[in-house]
């Protein structure tokens, strides 16, 4: 199967290190630097041009700003049919949207990526439009699949999944530097305390996600009665603090509802 991608950015990039052949992919880019970079660090295929991507690939991600949309679309248009599957990286744009701008004929499917792809840890949630065959959708999760996870959502949801998993990153580095900048407060160098906090997470989401323990069970284990985690989850475990990240995740599922 070819596969093209109109746009050639980060996420692009996290997706197409996930891709075993890419002697099968080719990218649009009009940045001359940028395509350069790409060829020379993956060997694939990059042109200037959208409408030869449009021409050689049968599924296509759109990796491009929500701005730039209605012009990609209005480029390509005559050159994608019933036989194109256009998969759609972009926030805020939705199925609806997104047919409106490329017709009626082609195959639609929307996903809400994270940055994580480009350490080929990602999370996406996957929404095919009407009448996109399995198999198509089934290719779509097998080359993300490469970069992480993937999940197939109602489109509904994909507020909630922007929110969690798609701001969640930054919430999650925030949680480090708050935890690293106590280490420092304690004594330790900032370099270390870093490095402690970082590892920590990292291998308790490892073991976490490879072990499928409940996670209630796995803060009782860890907290010996009297213990020093005890001791800790004394001031963690005020209400407030699942209530602020509550209102964290909602403040940023509304912010996507009206981008959408």
């Amino acid at each position: 199967m070819k596969i093209g991608f109109f746009g050639a950015g980060k996420m692009a990039e996290g997706i197409l290190s996930a891709i075993p052949n890419k002697r099968d992919v080719v990218m649009a880019e009009k940045v001359s630097a940028r395509a350069k970079e790409l060829k020379a660090r993956y060997g694939v295929r990059v042109t200037d041009d959208l409408k030869v991507v449009a021409k050689a690939a049968e599924l296509i991600f759109l990796a491009v700003r929500p701005q730039d949309v209605d012009a990609v679309a209005a480029e390509v248009k005559p050159l994608v049919g019933a036989k194109t599957t256009i998969v759609s990286i972009v926030a805020g744009k939705t199925l609806k949207k997104l047919r409106a701008a490329f017709g009626t004929k082609v195959r639609l499917v929307r996903v809400m990526p994270n940055l994580a792809l480009r350490a080929k840890a990602g999370m996406c949630a996957i929404c095919p439009g009407p009448k996109v065959p399995q198999a198509a959708v089934k290719a779509v999760e097998a080359i993300l699949g490469g970069a992480g996870a993937t999940v197939v959502l109602k489109e509904k949801d994909f507020d909630a999944v922007t929110a969690l998993s798609g701001s969640g990153p930054a919430y999650f580095a925030y949680m480090e530097e708050a935890m690293a900048e106590g280490g420092v407060k304690l004594g330790l160098k900032p370099a270390v305390a870093r490095l402690l906090a970082e590892q920590t997470m990292y291998g308790t989401a490892k073991f976490l996600r490879e072990s499928g323990m409940d996670l209630g069970a796995f803060i009782a284990g860890v907290c010996t009665k009297g213990g020093t985690t005890a001791a800790g989850m004394v001031k963690l475990a005020a209400p407030s603090f699942k209530k602020t990240v509550a209102a964290t995740l909602a403040a940023a599922a509304r912010r996507s509802a009206e981008l959408a």
